[in-house]
């Protein structure tokens, strides 16, 4: 098998699985452990998984997010009923803001079913989408694209959300852990708590496989959204907890399309 082969197979199994075992590679594949830690090292450098003990992950970390390419593979239903969910909070005629994110991408592809709309976004994938839709008025914020995050980032993408406002924004979170909504990159941290400014109001998007973690930066608290939208009913220790603190969590469970 050709090296790059190889090393999609690991993607493969990483988006399959969240963690891959550095011995059960090398039988895999057929290959020496040394081989599988070059393979390993070039994709942690690239971005794209995360190197821990004995193997690989592809799962948040205090500083690290998967690259978009893969995120869209993981939790498609999930994510199908989370943004069936956010569009039930649209009403036509409405200014919409959505950040970057495979799960933001997935409710701004439904957006047309509510138009005429007025969206704003950061996130390459729903530019795409809706570029040629009629009845939506794309505003694409400029900046700096990230390939990781699929996304425009940093001052120039801040100075357009100053002068722009909306009826409501959705943001997405790669960690919640109390009360408190994080992220581990500053550059994306700063465009979301500019479009939280920017917005009347707030609705948070995040898996529930996200709850109980942090990452490096403070985005928000939870009391800063008006919803808090999820896929699957939460441990019921967290669920408590949150709802001890007046967070009013709403699990998505049908993604039967508007």
């Amino acid at each position: 098998m050709k090296r790059d082969e190889r090393r999609q197979q690991i993607i493969d199994l990483l988006v399959e699985n969240g963690v891959v075992d550095l011995e059960d590679l090398a039988l895999r594949f057929d290959v020496s452990k040394m081989t599988i830690h070059r393979d390993l090292d070039e994709l942690d450098a690239a971005g794209l998984l995360r190197k821990v003990r004995g193997g690989a992950t592809i799962e948040a970390g205090m500083q690290f997010e998967s690259d978009f390419r893969l995120r869209e593979r993981q939790g498609g239903q999930g994510k199908e009923r989370m943004a069936v969910q956010a569009l039930t909070l649209v009403e036509p005629g409405m200014t919409v803001m959505v950040n970057d994110g495979s799960m933001a991408a997935v409710l701004g592809k439904l957006l047309p079913t509510k138009k005429p709309l007025t969206v704003i976004t950061n996130n390459a994938a729903i530019m795409e989408a809706l570029k040629f839709e009629n009845g939506i008025d794309l505003i694409a914020l400029g900046g700096k694209y990230s390939a990781k995050y699929n996304g425009y980032f940093g001052i120039l993408a801040e100075q357009n959300l100053i002068s722009l406002r909306a009826d409501i924004a959705f943001l997405s979170s790669p960690a919640v852990s109390g009360t408190q909504v994080f992220h581990m990159d500053a550059d994306v941290v700063r465009v979301k708590k500019a479009m939280l400014s920017a917005a009347v109001k707030k609705c948070l998007l995040v898996n529930h496989s996200r709850f109980d973690r942090v990452a490096l930066h403070v985005l928000a608290d939870l009391e800063d959204f008006d919803w808090v939208i999820t896929d699957q009913v939460l441990e019921s220790a967290i669920e408590e907890r949150l709802l001890d603190a007046g967070i009013q969590l709403t699990i998505a469970r049908s993604a039967d399309v508007i």
